[in-house]
């Protein structure tokens, strides 16, 4: 076990209850049963020993435990259904643990398998673009004859989200998607006992982005108290929409981790949430609530059609968004390099140092001295031992710092792109490769604040001051919400 990781998730829970509204209203059970849940998805996800077969063991049977209690309360199929689900996981359950088959391999294969489906985006992509839409020409042994990255992006991560976009919106069509999202929020709510509107908005952040998930509970929203707006801010900002997912594991990023992330996220959210703005008061839905009709399409060719035009304009707003944010970053780093150069350089005869910029600045070297020669540099120096707590190694702790940073001031694509870039330069450590995962899970940006009152006012409009007073707060309770989910990683690595 990672002892600062540990320290980690302490410093971030000590952190968040400085920010609290209320400390003397937090309810303990939404902590502890959140920090179980992110503990054991973590055991059964991150382990390859006899700690991720007691991961597995206690979450299934909890499942198992909840099942059978849902059948003694249900009656008619409702009980078969649950008895029936209860036979299953816990022969599931038996046959892992025969087999030593790890949460871990499960991961795997299920982000093989999403990987080997963004690949099918490539033939709609081939279509239009021919080659330079092809799979096997991204990485190719005479690296000196590729374009670069940004055709990759340009050609195959765009058209993923388009088609992924489209998928989504099939599933929804279909309804599984809504029974996924249903059966995990009955499960949370069961454990967490936080209400049943703010519970079903978290888990379905683990599947779809910040302004949409409020949709899922667009008849409660109007009576949610300030502590249920909370939740569903925090969970928007401190999670990924499973379009972000699919395009970051077309780029490179560990697809296993990125999804357990978005997993343990959810729970983590609801912790943070609850400790910023713990329940003072009567929610409308204290007790369960169900889905309600998410209108994607008469047919499922024109859900398809909706879902192929809404991935369309998030393609074009997460292209326009790197075009225009990295090369205003070229801006201030140039900027910042000239002053550099002129302080540290000239007046001072500093050192000059070479810099790895991860494909997203001109900069490649600035001078050793008191000044900071790039944007990486300054939010290196400023938010590496926030990387560090969280379990980090020092030596990596400047560049995902920065990265953090970029997230944290610009967005998320922005930082995985650079990420990315960092891993094709080897730059980061393994270790260190894994927890950035985590840490740049989410929508916690100062643009994002903007995205989601203007979203959320639209759907409660009586309520705009008040989503106003908690954006800033609920922000910060994202980014925290990350840093939780990579500390408890971070605790097992």
């Amino acid at each position: 076990m990672n002892w600062i990781s540990v320290l980690g998730i302490f410093a971030i829970l000590t952190l968040a209850y400085g920010l609290s509204t209320q400390r003397r209203a937090i309810q303990p059970r939404v902590i502890l049963w959140g920090l179980y849940l992110q503990f054991v998805f973590a055991l059964m996800m991150l382990r390859r020993d006899a700690w991720s077969m007691i991961g597995m063991g206690l979450f299934l049977g909890q499942i198992v435990y909840y099942l059978i209690l849902r059948a003694s309360r249900a009656s008619g199929l409702a009980r078969f259904r649950s008895a029936v689900g209860s036979l299953v996981v816990g022969g599931g359950c038996l046959w892992m643990f025969k087999k030593q088959i790890y949460g871990q391999d499960l991961l795997a294969a299920v982000a093989d398998g999403v990987a080997e489906l963004l690949t099918l985006s490539s033939y709609g992509a081939r279509f239009l673009f021919g080659n330079l839409a092809d799979p096997q020409y991204f990485f190719p042994s005479d690296t000196a004859t590729w374009p670069g990255f940004g055709y990759q992006f340009a050609f195959f991560l765009l058209p993923v989200i388009i088609f992924f976009a489209a998928l989504t919106s099939v599933l929804y069509y279909l309804g599984w998607m809504q029974k996924a999202i249903e059966s995990i929020a009955k499960f949370m709510r069961w454990t967490l006992g936080t209400s049943g509107a703010e519970t079903l908005c978290s888990a379905a952040n683990i599947f779809i982005g910040q302004t949409e998930a409020p949709l899922m509970i667009r008849p409660y929203l109007p009576g949610l108290t300030r502590s249920e707006i909370a939740s569903v801010m925090v969970a928007g900002f401190g999670t990924m929409s499973a379009g972000s997912i699919a395009a970051y594991i077309a780029m490179g990023i560990p697809g296993e981790h990125l999804l357990a992330a978005s997993l343990m996220s959810a729970p983590a959210a609801l912790v943070i949430a609850k400790i910023l703005y713990p329940e003072t008061q009567h929610s409308e839905t204290a007790g369960d609530v169900g889905l309600p009709d998410i209108d994607v399409g008469d047919n499922v060719i024109e859900a398809a059609t909706n879902g192929i035009t809404d991935g369309l304009k998030l393609a074009v707003n997460v292209a326009a968004m790197l075009i225009g944010f990295i090369s205003l970053i070229a801006v201030v780093d140039i900027s910042l390099n000239w002053v550099d150069a002129w302080i540290d350089g000239r007046l001072l005869g500093g050192e000059l140092v070479e810099r790895s910029t991860g494909g997203i600045s001109p900069v490649v070297a600035e001078y050793a001295g008191i000044v900071p020669g790039s944007l990486q540099t300054l939010f290196g120096t400023l938010l590496r031992p926030v990387a560090w707590v969280v379990g980090i190694p020092w030596e990596d702790a400047s560049n995902v710092g920065a990265l953090l940073g970029i997230k944290l001031s610009l967005n998320e694509f922005v930082s995985y792109t650079a990420m990315a870039g960092y891993m094709r330069e080897g730059v980061l450590s393994p270790r260190a490769t894994i927890l950035a995962t985590y840490i740049l899970c989410g929508f916690a940006n100062f643009g994002s604040i903007g995205i989601q009152i203007g979203g959320l006012s639209a759907l409660m409009p009586g309520r705009r001051s008040e989503l106003a007073k908690v954006g800033f707060r609920a922000m910060l309770g994202g980014a925290l919400t990350s840093l939780l989910t990579a500390a408890v990683a971070g605790s097992l690595l």
